[in-house]
């Protein structure tokens, strides 16, 4: 239930032959910068290159408050707003939101994502369409330091990385003001109530709530 193939529909992102070279979405992590600076001089004429390692596709709106740090890759018709922070090593699919005071770091945004307000996203993977709420974030470095471990249940999954978000797969709804610690992981078409505190592996279509009980969504 954590792999990229249980997470992702690999056809709505870029970065598609570079995540099926791994089993866990979180071992692509190290590697983001690297294969966006392989990938942005590939990408035709429909993206200009505004700086150098910047690549803004022509169709995306960058606002002019907006910081973009190299290296990234801004896709088709995705705005980047106010005030927004990509600090580097972000890769941003097509049709996204980037939104005011939202800060991004070593990331892949999935086609349709929308991460519209005061979200902070590090070392992490959000899936197509999924969506943070105002306020949410990620929390990608454990308080002691030490390195995350992907709890799911009784398993101890190590990860051999120091910094690690959040993956959310396809579908994913994170709630206003909602925090997901390091190591999250996160199922298709699950859902994250409001100012819940994450951790660990939250099946696919599931509903974690503020006590942290998880329950199956229940069919429309």
């Amino acid at each position: 239930m954590y792999t990229i193939k249980d997470l992702y529909d690999l056809d709505h992102t870029l970065a598609k032959d570079y995540l099926s070279q791994f089993t866990y979405p979180w071992e692509a992590l190290k590697g983001i910068k690297d294969f966006i600076l392989e990938l942005g001089p590939t990408l035709g004429d429909d993206y200009e290159e505004r700086d150098k390692g910047v690549w803004v596709h022509k169709t995306a709106k960058v606002f002019p408050s907006a910081y973009l740090g190299a290296p990234c890759i801004i896709g088709p018709e995705t705005e980047v707003r106010h005030g927004a922070f990509i600090r580097g090593s972000a890769l941003v699919g097509a049709n996204c939101v980037v939104g005011n005071s939202v800060e991004l770091k070593n990331v892949i945004l999935f086609d349709h994502v929308q991460t519209p307000h005061y979200n902070y996203v590090g070392d992490s993977i959000l899936g197509y369409f999924s969506h943070m709420g105002a306020g949410s974030i990620t929390s990608n470095v454990k308080s002691d330091k030490k390195l995350v471990v992907v709890h799911n249940g009784t398993e101890q999954i190590e990860t051999g990385i120091k910094k690690f978000g959040a993956m959310l797969g396809d579908y994913v709804e994170v709630g206003c003001n909602a925090v997901c610690n390091p190591g999250t992981v996160i199922g298709r078409h699950s859902s994250v109530y409001p100012t819940s505190c994450v951790r660990g592996v939250i099946p696919e279509n599931c509903i974690f709530k503020n006590s942290g009980a998880v329950i199956e969504r229940k069919a429309d």
